[in-house]
């Protein structure tokens, strides 16, 4: 029955007692307009010890929020900086239109590193916009902890190596990464086959090196990996990297000998770009085979994936195409059945942008984690647990953007790279650079 104008009011439901003024206003995007958000400026910091060298991009609006994103660990800054003039005064929340624009100038292993960090800076600044998580614009997300695996600096010695990894252990890792190859070798009499200069030839693509590893040579490999792996358990994730610039003939051999160790996968064996051997060892080795940290966007994973040629594919965020396309990456993985892992090594900040691909990727296996052993590492963000990663896992953040407050500014200035000492200084000589970017005439 309706109610009579002399009627006492009805009795307010609990959800309506919620909204009182005081509450309404926590209902209410306060962070801008997204609609008129402009990019203003782009600014740059280069850090050292975090634990390589990384530049950490910070893209600012006319609103008064910015957005972080991070170039690849050892990339030139200025792959961030060229791409200023493309970016002022669009509006950061069109992800995949900026995207579009600037994914032509970038490139395959660090040369991809400027348009990853831009992309990771447009999803920071797009989450805070509309007051969502990362993952979400991603399209949510499979998983609430992201597993983290410790890469370990690597020694000569087994027993030392050991005690590294069983020390992560301790401190919570439930997966662990070490480096076993031929720089275990050189020294070693009849360990290694290799034509004069070979040992320099760093550059060199490992079909072309001419270095072989001799019976004696895998020998010595399979019982330092044995060692390790009686030391750390049975009962581990262990992978293992790092083999150095040999043939495919080579990997084959050593791959077989490693292969009653039940190693968590075999990374870059040959360089990525060589689909026919990584078949080739992918068919004949029972260990999973890895590669993809220097794959740039989801196009150049596809020849590895369609030809089964790897069981874990493992791209780097800070490569690969940042946040989206990344998830891109992992989304036509698991189309063919494989997993992926991420490779990282960086700040927090693009740990947190793989955080949220993690989270948003159904087929994710595990993310690494280089800077165990820097004690800071953590507190350059300001506003999430410290340290970030607990029990060998990262919490995803469900605030705005990648989910961190603040950057730790006096923390940033004791660390700037010598070479580069400024601070997010103006970078007014990018503003007009002369471009003509269209690729069709």
């Amino acid at each position: 029955m309706a109610q009579g104008a002399g009627a006492a009011p009805t009795a307010r439901t609990g959800h309506e007692q919620e909204l009182t003024s005081d509450r309404m206003l926590d209902r209410v995007n306060t962070n801008s307009r997204p609609s008129d958000l402009k990019i203003t400026d782009l600014r740059v910091a280069s850090l050292v010890g975090v634990p390589f060298r990384s530049t950490i991009v910070r893209i600012d609006t006319n609103q008064g929020i910015s957005g972080y994103g991070e170039v690849r660990d050892g990339a030139s800054r200025s792959f961030a900086l060229l791409l200023k003039a493309r970016l002022i005064g669009e509006n950061p929340c069109n992800v995949d239109k900026l995207f579009r624009a600037i994914k032509q100038f970038g490139h395959h292993g660090r040369q991809g590193g400027g348009v990853c960090g831009v992309e990771m800076a447009l999803m920071d600044l797009a989450g805070k916009a509309y007051g969502v998580p990362a993952y979400a614009l991603a399209g949510g997300k499979f998983r609430d902890r992201v597993l983290c695996y410790a890469d370990t600096p690597n020694s000569p010695d087994p027993q030392v190596l050991a005690e590294r990894l069983i020390g992560r252990r301790k401190l919570g890792y439930q997966f662990l990464k070490m480096d076993v190859g031929i720089n275990l070798l050189w020294d070693v009499p009849g360990a290694l086959i290799a034509p004069p200069g070979a040992r320099e030839q760093t550059t060199t693509m490992h079909p072309f090196t001419g270095i072989r590893v001799t019976d004696k040579g895998v020998d010595l490999l399979a019982e330092h990996v044995a060692t390790v792996r009686e030391a750390v358990g049975y009962d581990i994730p262990l992978a293992v990297d790092h083999f150095g610039h040999i043939g495919v003939d080579s990997c084959l051999r050593v791959g077989r000998a490693l292969e009653p160790f039940a190693l968590a996968w075999l990374e870059d064996m040959v360089p990525w770009q060589f689909t026919a051997q990584w078949r080739e060892l992918t068919t004949a080795l029972a260990t999973p085979t890895c590669t993809g940290e220097d794959i740039y966007l989801a196009e150049n994973f596809r020849p590895l994936l369609e030809a089964e040629a790897i069981r874990i594919v493992h791209p780097d965020p800070a490569t690969s195409g940042g946040i989206l396309e990344t998830k891109r990456v992992g989304d036509l993985a698991e189309e063919h059945g494989v997993a992926m892992a991420l490779h990282m090594a960086a700040s927090p900040i693009a740990t947190l942008a793989s955080a949220h691909i993690a989270a948003a990727t159904h087929n994710f296996l595990a993310l690494e984690h280089h800077a165990v052993d820097v004690p800071w590492w953590s507190d350059l963000v300001t506003g999430l647990p410290s340290p970030l990663i607990e029990d060998g896992h990262i919490t995803v953040p469900d605030k705005p953007g990648l989910g961190f407050d603040d950057i730790n500014e006096e923390l940033f200035r004791e660390h700037l790279d010598p070479a580069f000492p400024g601070f997010f200084e103006p970078t007014e000589v990018w503003d007009s650079e002369i471009r003509r970017d269209r690729l069709w005439s």
